[in-house]
């Protein structure tokens, strides 16, 4: 680890594609750090004060999210917006290779890179990654969909309440559906309490709301649960009707994957609590065809199988379990995330 905090520098980055807000840290190797949904480089604040000599920490925020310039995401390219404005960052900053570290849908980001781009990746750390096969509407760990229309991904599956309190930037903590309530009750396992919540929840609420963002659109569905994707937002970018990251498997050349997940996950997990399969079958939404039609989408297993065929083809792997840990370990367990990945981070930095 580092002796000293390091110094957090703020920038704006003109790229090829947009105008990218950074924050920025230390000298040496590049360390890219890349968001999950509804966040943004504010999530990695921590880490890049503690960045270990040796390397520089580049965290960005997303486009849709914090101070990025807010263009429009076309889901019908899975999440390549997003790797593509990575990507054409790094060019910006006349950086060849990279680490990285993606947190959530920021792994679906960087993975989507590395089959694009993979000598441009030295090594990734996959943090509650979301799976190969996006969020929702998938039955089986090779992501077979659960009906022909991807019906239960997309932009119709965000709640419209949380939706709508995001957009006002609420900061109460009143009801379940408020931004502060999903913070600290999915983001992290409670009762953990962060030490920095308002700068988290300030990340949260910069979160840009339109039909070309969060979530973006949606159409009706005749199958259960009612909808299925539209065309943009972000939501929709990770529907398996546009993104599957299957190719990732047969990536050449294979960069080393470090997978860090918790164990009491409630957004990426075989039993999540935003999974319309895994609620259907809980009883909270009503009308649920069964486990034989729509069951839960197997999130953490998808991954897995994944990984695995990226073994069996010379790539390597290595997961990492958190106990009592939610879908933040480097904000929830931050000494032990560190002990991980720094190691990791300066072993691959060349």
């Amino acid at each position: 680890m580092s002796d000293q905090a390091r110094a957090v520098e703020a920038r704006s980055i003109q790229t090829k594609r947009l105008s990218m807000h950074t924050r920025m840290a230390g000298e040496g190797f590049p360390v890219l750090f890349v968001h999950g949904n509804c966040s943004s480089s504010a999530f990695f604040q921590g880490l890049l004060t503690r960045l270990p000599r040796g390397l520089r920490g580049i965290a960005m925020d997303l486009r849709g999210y914090g101070d990025t310039e807010p263009k429009p995401i076309d889901a019908t390219r899975g999440m390549r917006d997003s790797s593509d404005d990575v990507a054409s960052l790094m060019d910006a900053l006349g950086l060849t290779r990279a680490l990285f570290v993606a947190h959530s849908a920021g792994a679906g980001v960087v993975m989507q890179l590395a089959i694009d781009h993979p000598e441009r990746v030295a090594g990734l750390v996959l943090e509650a990654p979301i799976s190969p096969f996006g969020f929702g509407g998938t039955r089986d760990v090779d992501g077979t969909p659960c009906w022909d229309d991807f019906a239960g991904s997309g932009g119709g599956t965000a709640n419209p309440d949380f939706t709508q309190r995001l957009k006002n930037k609420d900061r109460s903590a009143e009801g379940n559906t408020a931004p502060r309530a999903v913070l600290t009750g999915s983001y992290v396992k409670p009762p953990f309490k962060m030490e920095d919540e308002e700068a988290m929840l300030d990340s949260v609420l910069s979160t840009h709301v339109s039909d070309v963002h969060y979530p973006g659109t949606f159409s009706p569905s005749a199958h259960w649960p009612g909808v299925a994707p539209g065309d943009t937002g972000i939501n929709n970018s990770f529907s398996p009707k546009y993104f599957n990251l299957s190719a990732f498997a047969g990536i050449s050349p294979q960069p080393d994957v470090l997978w860090i997940r918790g164990t009491d996950d409630v957004i990426v997990s075989d039993t999540s609590l935003f999974d319309f399969g895994y609620l259907g079958k809980l009883g909270f939404i009503p009308g649920w065809p069964g486990e034989a039609q729509y069951p839960p989408q197997p999130m953490v297993s998808q991954t897995r199988r994944l990984l695995e065929r990226y073994a069996a083809q010379g790539g390597r792997f290595h997961e990492e379990v958190f106990a009592d840990t939610g879908h933040s370990p480097h904000v929830e367990k931050p000494r032990e995330f560190e002990r991980l990945v720094f190691p990791f981070l300066q072993e691959h930095a060349r």
